[in-house]
């Protein structure tokens, strides 16, 4: 009997961009004996190869500062732009793929306090000079290169410093923090109206960006604040234990807000639920000085007076996933994610804007179909054996600072020291209140 093969060309089951001719494969895990230790050896080698390509300081951009960087704007709909401002006044645009400086101006005669863009992509900044001015959009900048050449489109005066600047997401209207929160209209040069409940400095101010007409603020009563826009009246105000430095709304989550703090830590907050945190993101061992959302809203990065930055997993547990620091890096005052989610920026004390990955060992070019599958393998098998010892050593183990390393160890001490204390009451009988629960520590009180 004459048997007939039947033949094909291998470009019409072979997948575009690779040259790997597939080999059909038997399922049958009778026929896979030692699955589990293969796949743990493969697992416990990514997690090396994880530790031994991380590098994730790129550089710096430009020639920094003179002064300290203690503010950046990131427009959200250029991916290649950012601004910083530092202590002298000046404002610089920098441009992130050659990390060249564009335009550098003397915008302010004090320190620059904050910055943002608004939906047309106009800068606006604040400075403790006591005036608000607005700059055209960078690209009817570029060919002005001298500050003398840039001028601002409008000034505003206010009665006092201004220490926070935040732009609606659509609207034009912005508002400013001082002894008081004031609304403005771009095309105006007076607030349109101004909104207080019992502080006399207001650190920092954030419109919501998806929630548009809701506004957070922190004073330096230890309140945090929000407002309804659609009333002109405050709605909630918390009280912790120490003051608030710094607010991040989620873009993802519309809800959920992240402070950072004077007690070391950051916290995730409902707004509807403030009686308890959401989250408390420790480590640090100095007061968070900055903190800010990945565009996904997964990952929040803080930066600290210790001079290092972490970088958290929102939805896991409370500790940072990576600590990043140099040993010439001092305080830091401003970080910020870049709209691609993909790199960090961090202003520090020394005038320099550092750029970071948000990944340490991740590595920015084209994957093969090949390279991705396997990554993706690898990154699913560090998943699954992640409770492992050997592997959970490995993929947690960082190199600190010696001064960071002997704060937190003493700070370690000092916690436990106090929780023995209360414990020991407990036991011998005095009446104390119930324990009360990590996340309700720094909430004093709540007011409707």
């Amino acid at each position: 009997m004459r048997v007939k093969a039947i033949s094909r060309s291998t470009s019409t089951y072979v997948p575009q961009g690779t040259t790997s001719t597939p080999v059909p494969r038997n399922l049958n895990p009778a026929l896979h004996p030692f699955e589990k230790a293969r796949e743990y050896t493969r697992a416990l080698n990514a997690t090396k190869l994880d530790r031994l390509f991380a590098q994730p300081f790129l550089g710096q951009l430009g020639n920094g500062h003179v002064d300290g960087v203690y503010t950046f704007a990131v427009d959200p709909k250029v991916l290649n732009r950012v601004a910083s401002g530092s202590g002298d006044g000046v404002v610089k645009l920098w441009e992130m793929t050659d990390r060249s400086e564009v335009y550098s101006v003397k915008a302010h005669d004090g320190v620059v306090k904050d910055m943002c863009y608004s939906d047309d992509g106009k800068l606006l900044t604040c400075a403790s000079d006591q005036k608000i001015k607005l700059w055209d959009h960078p690209s009817k900048l570029e060919g002005k290169s001298t500050g003398d050449q840039i001028k601002p489109l409008m000034t505003y005066l206010g009665a006092n410093s201004f220490n926070s600047i935040t732009h609606h997401r659509y609207d034009q209207v912005f508002a400013t923090a001082s002894s008081s929160i004031g609304i403005w209209d771009i095309s105006r040069s007076k607030p349109t109206s101004n909104l207080n409940w019992g502080s006399d400095s207001i650190n920092v101010v954030r419109f919501n960006p998806t929630e548009t007409s809701i506004l957070a603020s922190a004073g330096a009563d230890r309140s945090l604040v929000f407002y309804d826009l659609r009333m002109s009246t405050p709605v909630t105000k918390l009280i912790t234990t120490m003051s608030t430095n710094a607010i991040s709304w989620n873009p993802v989550e519309p809800f959920n807000l992240a402070i950072g703090n004077e007690d070391h830590n950051a916290y995730i907050f409902d707004m509807r639920k403030l009686e308890r945190a959401l989250n408390v993101l420790k480590d640090h061992v100095a007061a968070v000085m900055d903190v800010c959302y990945s565009p996904t809203g997964q990952e929040l990065v803080t930066g600290s007076y210790d001079r290092t930055l972490r970088i958290y997993s929102v939805r896991e547990h409370g500790h940072s996933r990576d600590i990043y620091h140099t040993k010439r890096m001092q305080r830091i005052f401003s970080v910020a994610f870049t709209p691609d989610a993909r790199y960090v920026l961090s202003g520090s004390d020394d005038g320099n804007i550092r750029l970071w990955r948000a990944k340490a060992s991740e590595r920015s070019h084209v994957r093969s179909t090949r390279e991705r599958v396997k990554l993706e393998y690898d990154e699913a098998l560090k998943k699954r054996y992640q409770h492992m010892p050997e592997i959970r050593r490995i993929a947690r183990h960082r190199h600190l600072p010696k001064t960071i390393k002997k704060m937190s160890e003493t700070k370690k001490v000092q916690l436990g020291s106090i929780k023995r204390k209360d414990e020991n009451r407990r036991k011998n009988g005095e009446q104390m209140s119930a324990r009360t629960p990590e996340r309700q520590k720094m909430v004093v009180k709540t007011i409707q």
